[in-house]
């Protein structure tokens, strides 16, 4: 029923002016529409990551977006990395920690924050 829609990721936040600074100056994503104060849509390849004000920003304590870079991964976390973006560290069965990525089954992995404490990946399939 639902598996050739776009699915949409929500990241809520509390201040959405420092999040709007990390995602369109570090992370160098397009704003394609706006709620003034509440909302931000940006566009993601051929979908979308909604921004909002939340004041349950920062209890997910899970990973809440993954992007698919491929073999760009190397260049994206040294580029992020260089941007002040820090990289978590996680000890995984299976993975192997290789500067600020995580190889393993075939697959490397990095996980950072927002300012929120969204935790984000990148993968590199």
């Amino acid at each position: 029923m639902l598996a050739n829609s776009n699915a949409t990721a929500n990241l809520a936040v509390k201040d959405l002016a420092k999040a709007k600074a990390f995602y369109e100056d570090v992370l160098g994503l397009t704003e394609v529409h706006n709620e003034g104060d509440e909302l931000i849509v940006y566009k993601c390849g051929d979908t979308s990551i909604n921004v909002y004000r939340s004041q349950f920003a920062g209890t997910n304590k899970a990973t809440a977006v993954t992007w698919m870079v491929g073999d760009e991964i190397d260049t994206i976390v040294k580029a992020l990395k260089s941007k002040g973006v820090v990289f978590e560290h996680y000890e995984m069965p299976g993975l192997k920690l290789e500067g600020d990525i995580h190889v393993g089954y075939g697959m490397k992995v990095a996980w950072f924050k927002d300012p929120d404490g969204n935790i984000l990946n990148l993968v590199d399939r």
